[in-house]
């Protein structure tokens, strides 16, 4: 079973599992209220932070996506990489992962393996819905960067032996869980923030379908964690971004 968000990466993870298992279903959340996102970033973040994101996601993100056009489809193409819509048959649409109707779906599928990709954190109750083993793939090396955009901070402050992807088990915590698998990348410099994400991904797949298949056989073993300081990060701003890009030439 899968419970996935829209974006992109989740649409590549369930047709590359589709390739080799039976997904008996797909949950697919919807997106937080932009309102309510904001007022949860502010709260949390300030205002300067909060605008510097603001202008990041508004302003670079685009021009960063256009610079990667035919860099984000030759790794698409080189790793056979699907990014089609997924089935519209395969998919129950929740307002939240956590709704009432997830935990029924859980319980009335009973599967071995719940597969996490790009949603809000899990509730306890949810978790507790069912005896399965739960899967997410994480775009950064766990615990040293948890959060968003691990990749592109293990770059960014200078630690690219760190700069991979993390299969991990899921507990109550922000990417706590215990480790499965990890892999590095090493981007080229015809990449950059927005194909980051993608590199990983591809290497996250082959580490994934091997979680799966050992959790399925009942020998899932798990990794002792990298040491360093464990840190949650945050989508960079503007202003973060173009020190980083002019000082260190991290993309």
């Amino acid at each position: 079973m899968l419970l996935v968000n829209s974006n992109v990466l989740s649409r590549i993870v369930y047709h590359a599992l589709a390739e080799e298992f039976s997904i008996e279903a797909v949950v697919r959340e919807g997106r937080v209220a932009r309102s309510t996102f904001l007022k949860r970033r502010l709260k949390k973040l300030g205002w300067r932070t909060l605008l510097g994101q603001i202008a990041f996601a508004k302003f670079i993100v685009p021009w960063l996506e256009r610079e990667t056009v035919g860099r984000r489809a030759d790794i698409l193409q080189e790793y056979g990489m699907n990014e089609a819509a997924i089935p519209a048959q395969r998919v129950i649409d929740v307002a939240s992962i956590n709704d009432g109707r997830t935990v029924a779906l859980l319980k009335e599928h009973s599967p071995r393996v719940v597969v996490v990709n790009g949603t809000r954190i899990l509730d306890e109750n949810l978790l507790n819905a069912t005896s399965a083993v739960f899967l997410n793939t994480h775009v950064g090396i766990t615990p040293l960067y948890r959060g968003v955009h691990g990749g592109y901070w293990a770059l960014a402050v200078g630690d690219p032996e760190h700069c991979g992807v993390t299969v991990h088990k899921i507990d109550k915590g922000i990417d706590t869980g215990a480790i499965v698998a990890q892999g590095l990348i090493k981007p080229t410099a015809a990449d950059n923030f927005s194909t980051y994400p993608l590199l990983q991904i591809a290497n996250a797949i082959p580490l994934l379908k091997q979680a799966v298949r050992d959790a399925l056989d009942g020998k899932l073993e798990t990794l002792h964690a990298p040491a360093g300081k464990s840190q949650l990060w945050s989508h960079p701003t503007a202003w973060q971004y173009l020190k980083h890009r002019i000082n260190l030439g991290v993309r």
